[in-house]
């Protein structure tokens, strides 16, 4: 059987219909070699997201943060791992191609951000901005969205922190600076591979790995306290990189480390085994079997205390190697705690009563 064409670019290698759909589809060959065809180019499709509200709060105890806002839905990086893609599957999208190709966007996010920290029961705490899909993907460089909520939050003097995997976060130095001198702000930049070739495919429409190790040393350069995540550790596939990853962002600036096992949720584990067959075909059914090992025999374990870490003896290993190397280059700590006691609400009609940057 052939192996199916790939979208240049893009991550995933179909478009698989969400969970809740009645119908699913897949491609047949006619006989005349239509599925040898070349792949007619795949743009990305902006569409509006109109939600009235712009912080999602969670009571997960396993996430350091109880509030976050993420200025998109879906992710032009293609991540093929990402498990916010199943996300999608509740706008009646695929969790394949459509997460990484139509990307909903919220225009209206710094003013309903505004109005939300402006309200009189807010209670102020570190807001978590990439902890679904990333604020800087390459649709920001036009939408600005992500420099329009930082402006908000800068102004309210609002403490935040970010994940990234993408040097456009050097663009907003300027703002990120300025509250970091103020204990406001902390960044980790996600680092999953050094291998270049391996990036390509992985997470095809993110900063390649070097380019991250450079953004880590301007933000620490900037006074922006800034760690490494390494996420997530793929058995077999990235986990010999584990030291390196760290060493590396070390060198670079990093004063801290943190890692997430491998998990893939819902539609994501089918997707992940889809590529995985197709770029590592002799590798796939090594990397499937430690990754059930360590998620109980399941490709995914949704256990609080066990997905983002695994369970059992390969899982324990990598924690233990991570923990080690961490000790060893004395950033086993995690980054200064944020500062809450300087937020100032709002006023009414988006003015504010003070100068944040005097």
């Amino acid at each position: 059987m052939p192996k199916p064409l790939t979208y240049k670019g893009r991550g995933s290698i179909s478009n698989t219909a969400g969970r809740f759909e009645p119908q699913h589809s897949e491609a047949a060959d006619d006989g005349w070699g239509s599925l040898d065809a070349p792949l007619p180019p795949l743009a990305t499709e902006i569409l509006t997201d109109s939600s009235k509200s712009v912080i999602s709060y969670n009571d997960s105890p396993d996430l350091p943060f109880d509030r976050s806002i993420n200025p998109y839905r879906g992710c032009e990086h293609g991540c093929i791992y990402c498990f916010a893609r199943p996300s999608h599957a509740y706008l009646g999208l695929s969790p394949g191609l459509d997460f990484e190709t139509r990307i909903l966007v919220k225009p209206a996010a710094a003013q309903l951000l505004r109005e939300e920290l402006g309200k009189r029961n807010y209670r102020c705490a570190p807001l978590a901005l990439g902890t679904n899909t990333d604020p800087y993907q390459p649709l920001e460089r036009q939408q600005k969205i992500m420099r329009q909520i930082l402006e908000v939050l800068a102004q309210a003097r609002h403490p935040l922190s970010i994940i990234t995997k993408s040097a456009l976060i050097e663009r907003d130095i300027d703002l990120l600076a300025a509250m970091a001198a103020q204990g406001l702000v902390s960044v980790h930049l996600s680092v999953t591979t050094l291998d270049r070739h391996l990036a390509r495919t992985l997470e095809p429409r993110a900063t390649a790995p070097q380019r991250r190790l450079q953004a880590i040393t301007a933000l620490r350069g900037a006074g922006i306290p800034v760690g490494v995540m390494v996420a997530p550790v793929i058995p077999a596939l990235t986990d010999h990189e584990l030291e390196a990853i760290v060493k590396a962002a070390h060198a670079a600036g990093a004063s801290s480390a943190a890692y997430v096992f491998l998990r893939l949720p819902l539609e994501v584990a089918d997707l992940f085994e889809q590529w995985l067959r197709q770029h590592y075909p002799l590798k796939a059914d090594h990397v499937l079997n430690l990754i059930r090992e360590s998620h109980g025999g399941k490709t995914y374990d949704s256990d609080f205390r066990h997905r983002q870490r695994g369970t059992g003896a390969y899982a324990d290993l990598i924690g233990q190697r991570f923990r080690l190397i961490c000790k060893r280059l004395r950033i086993d700590q995690p980054l200064p705690a944020l500062r809450t006691d300087l937020f100032r609400k709002p006023e009414a009609g988006g003015q504010m009563g003070f100068d944040f940057f005097t």
